[in-house]
Formats: structure tokens, sequence, C-alpha cells
């Protein structure tokens, strides 16, 4: 192990990890997730966590492996709406749930990254969502006041990092995971290649790496899909 580079995902999450912890997992439904570290996280047997997430993974992949476990408590997410294991659990009571909207939710994992405790947005005044939050009219608009998201840990998915830990992500997986990675207190980034320090071109990097403490390349590169759909024979 050199500095932030680490030999494999459980070694990555060695040291970190605690029952209880708030924990942030990037992706938009199954792009851009960290399935590797899900993986050494479920294996790693902590519980009583609070994810935050855009959505909980499936069922076999992502969350969905530590749903299955039961180790998480609450979640914190947008898009639940494919996960049976999820639906089982929130309906039996033993799965706390806080919905956000979407663009709302991005928004306070930004604010909770850029030391921003809250903010007011028109969004959800009115609905049972915002019941009990405070509203103030600006600008003739009704709006509520929404707190920040931080975290103890964030796992994110990035292709490519340089051994300083400056991440690039490709196309659709540069989602939830650039603000994710800002809003935890220790951020562990899974990656698919690793390169020198220089090698990337300062222009393109998507999250500097003073944002991140760890990085490992993910020992199996599948890509998990949600409905694999072929065309007839």
């Amino acid at each position: 192990m050199a500095g932030k580079v680490y030999p494999s995902s459980a070694a990555a999450l060695e040291g970190v990890l605690r029952d209880g912890m708030t924990i942030m997992v990037g992706g938009f439904g199954l792009c851009g997730v960290p399935q590797n570290l899900c993986v050494s996280l479920r294996d790693s047997g902590v519980s009583g966590l609070t994810c935050i997430s855009n959505n909980a993974g499936v069922d076999g992949a992502g969350l969905g492996l530590l749903l299955d476990t039961r180790q998480i408590r609450k979640m914190i997410a947008s898009y639940v709406g494919e996960n049976k294991t999820f639906e089982g659990q929130f309906l039996d009571g033993s799965l706390e749930v806080e919905l956000n909207p979407q663009g709302t939710m991005a928004e306070r994992i930004r604010a909770g990254g850029a030391g921003i405790g809250a903010f007011f947005t028109p969004t959800g005044y009115g609905t049972p969502l915002t019941e009990g939050k405070e509203t103030r009219e600006i600008d003739g608009r009704w709006q509520v006041l929404e707190t920040a998201l931080h975290a103890d840990l964030a796992l994110v998915k990035a292709w490519k990092a340089d051994e300083a830990g400056n991440l690039v992500y490709r196309m659709t997986a540069r989602n939830f995971n650039p603000p994710m990675a800002e809003a935890g207190a220790v951020t562990v980034a899974e990656v698919e290649e690793i390169v020198p320090a220089g090698e990337l071109d300062p222009h393109l990097v998507h999250t500097p790496a003073v944002y991140v403490d760890r990085i490992v390349v993910g020992e199996n590169p599948e890509k998990v899909i949600e409905r694999r759909k072929t065309r007839p024979a």
C-alpha cells in the first residue's frame, strides 16, 4: 500500500467502519455504483447503518446486498422502486425511510460538501413530504428549508484515478458521485484504473485529490444489468 492506494476493497475500508455510521453511496440506478466496496461493506458485518443514496440498489447488488443482511437501519433516498427487499422491510417497519425529491437530495449533498448548513427551495412545498419543515415566502413563492447532508464515509465509483487521488468519471457515472466525494468525512473511491500522479489532464479532473482519502481498483469489473433485454432472434 502506497499513500492513498489500497490493495483491495476490504483493505480500503479497514479502520473506518463502525456500527451506526452514516454512509453515502454513489450511483444512479446501477450506473456508477461502487459494487466491490458494497460487497466489502456487507462482509464487514457493520450494522445499524444510515445510508444516503439515490436509490437502494436492486435485489442482490449494490445496497441491496446490505438490505438482504439487514445491516441498514435507515435509507435517505430519492428513488426506491426496483427493490422488493426494500419494499418488504419498509412495509414491515424494520427500515426507516426518508424520501427526497431528486434535485433536492442532490443539492442537500452538494451543500454538505460546500459547508452550507441549509437552503430554501420551492420543491415539495404544500405536500406531505415537507410537513413540519420551516417555510418562508421568497420573491412571491413559498419555499421549504432543507438541511444539508453529511456522511461519516462516502463510497464513490470513478473511471480513473491517479496515485494522488484525483478522479475522473465516465459519462453518466458522473452522477451523485462528485458531490458525495466532497460531503464525506472520509471518501473511498473504487476505480477501474490508477495512473501515475501527473498523468491526468488537470482540466479533466472531476474530483480533486483533496477530497479523496483512499482509492482501490475494483476486484470484479462486471457491470450489473438491471433488466437485460435483447432483440428477438
